[in-house]
């Protein structure tokens, strides 16, 4: 087995996902915009059945193509951040899957998973632990 850095500090993974949530933001908008024409203007008291759930899948695939493909999203790449395997490997597609499933509970924890961060030995989130990746520095 290959020896790992710890996993990266909870400021550092903050900093990519704040990053990350302002690319979203704009993905959002489009792929949400492209569907306007199919479901017409939303009613924000009423808001369409399955738009959240395609919303939550546009997510899960920005987040598990730049996982799949370099290991690292762009606001990854900017704070010189990259996910593997527990092993060092590349993360595949099933295990990417596992991944967002395992940090949408810990988000839905009130961010518990995220929180868990400081006090782990080896600085690893709940969706880490549960999906035996990890999101080490580089650089």
């Amino acid at each position: 087995m290959v020896a790992l850095p710890p996993g990266a500090s909870l400021p550092r993974r903050l900093g990519a996902l704040l990053y990350d949530g302002i690319l979203l933001f704009g993905v959002l908008f489009a792929a949400n915009l492209a569907l306007l024409p199919f479901i017409g203007v939303a009613d924000p008291r009423r808001p369409h059945p399955l738009l959240s759930l395609y919303d939550l899948s546009v997510i899960y695939l920005f987040n598990a193509w730049f996982w799949t493909h370099g290991g690292q999203t762009l606001g990854m790449k900017t704070w010189k951040l990259v996910l593997v395997t527990e092993d060092g490997r590349p993360v595949g597609w099933a295990r990417a899957t596992l991944r967002f499933l395992a940090a949408c509970l810990s988000f839905a924890a009130l961010g518990l998973g995220w929180l868990w961060i400081p006090f782990d030995r080896d600085r690893l989130a709940w969706h880490d632990r549960l999906s035996r990746t990890r999101v080490v520095r580089i650089g």
